[in-house]
């Protein structure tokens, strides 16, 4: 399947919002981070209409 350039944009926005949030996930606590993943979850959600939790598996957790 070839990806067209917003496919690559947005697979590598993904890759990079991953790296951020594992680093992140490193220096805060776990209840900084679940704020933090909840806050993204919410803007992917508005940005894309997606539901990203639900998106992501097994009862919305990612």
């Amino acid at each position: 399947m070839l990806l067209s350039a917003s496919d690559e944009d947005v697979l590598a926005a993904a890759a990079a919002l991953g790296e951020e949030l594992a680093a992140a996930k490193a220096d805060t606590s776990q209840f900084q981070f679940t704020t933090m993943l909840k806050q993204c979850n919410e803007a992917i959600t508005e940005e894309t209409g997606v539901k990203y939790g639900d998106a992501c598996g097994a009862g919305g957790s990612c």
